[in-house]
């Protein structure tokens, strides 16, 4: 068959259209994905510039290492960042005791024990836990698991840092338990016949063999988590309350970094003011605590991993 000259010139065009076209879908999709790191960058820029601003008008040692916190006093504003480390770690440790066991022990049940009809409803239902409000979890801990607590213990104050810990614990039990169970399920079946038919029981396979094969992806889940506690905001902020103390009380008001960053952002301080550029010089703390927790996460996941 005879090709006219209009059909040969179509043929070209979109020949070349299609050229175009595969070039340019590379540079559009690395366009996409530049767009994380772009706003990473904007983010610790932004971070750093104010720090530095913050710095110029209070003592990089006194924010460090200063025991006292007291950025509205009329007389000597204080500036000294370890009492809202101390009050972020202190929700942080409660809620690593109560998330950790629970959450791995359900990995095991749903990786070990669980049929998969069971596990197809559990996990969901566990996983729900993830997408419920940090502010209803707030108010749960502040008008249920308070009362609860002083029912049993009354010295615990209405704003302590023991209330809005369980919480923090019960929000990060889905990131442990279902990262967890992934790590679980992953261990080849093989390993775990094996183990059986050697005359070990289903508890001592668990516990012996799948979890230390998958103790990789398990540290990283626990450490994950860990920072999504330290980075935690509405729940410390209703239920914690505002009081930065550098002690080990447990059963009084406390206040964590984020929970400072609400206080001053909801109008506190005026903008150009030493309290207003303190917000960065925490957020920049609160920043390198969970950059941290993530680079050791991803060390750990390679430290422990196991091939097969």
């Amino acid at each position: 068959m005879r090709t006219s000259v209009q059909e040969m010139i179509a043929q070209s065009k979109g020949k070349k259209n299609k050229k175009f076209l595969e070039k340019m879908i590379p540079v559009i999709l690395f366009l996409i994905a530049s767009v994380s790191v772009l706003t990473t960058i904007g983010i610790v820029v932004t971070l750093v510039v104010e720090t530095i601003t913050f710095f110029t008008r209070v003592s990089v040692f006194d924010f460090i290492f200063g025991t006292t916190w007291l950025p509205f006093s009329n007389k000597e504003q204080l500036f000294g960042i370890l009492p809202l480390i101390a009050g972020t770690l202190k929700v942080t440790l409660i809620a690593v005791i109560v998330a950790v066991p629970i959450g791995i022990s359900s990995a095991i049940y749903l990786s070990e024990y669980a049929s998969d009809s069971v596990r197809r409803v559990i996990k969901p239902v566990l996983e729900v836990l993830a997408g419920v409000p940090t502010i209803v979890y707030g108010f749960f801990a502040l008008t249920f698991v308070t009362p609860v607590l002083q029912s049993f213990f009354p010295e615990i104050k209405i704003f302590n840092a023991i209330s809005p810990g369980i919480v923090v614990g019960i929000m990060i039990i889905p990131m442990i338990a279902s990262l967890s169970e992934d790590a679980m399920s992953s261990v080849p079946k093989q390993i775990r016949e094996g183990a059986l038919a050697m005359g070990s029981t289903k508890f001592e396979v668990a516990w012996k063999i799948t979890v230390p094969a998958a103790l990789s992806g398990i540290i990283a889940s626990v450490v994950l988590a860990v920072s999504r506690a330290i980075g935690e905001t509405m729940i410390v902020s209703l239920a914690g309350g505002s009081t930065p103390k550098f002690d080990g009380d447990f059963t009084g008001s406390i206040q964590t970094m984020t929970a400072y960053i609400v206080q001053v952002s909801k109008g506190d301080a005026g903008y150009g003011t030493t309290i207003y550029y303190s917000i960065y010089a925490v957020g920049f703390t609160l920043f390198v605590f969970t950059m941290l927790m993530n680079v050791l996460a991803g060390y750990l996941s390679k430290r422990f991993r196991e091939e097969y």
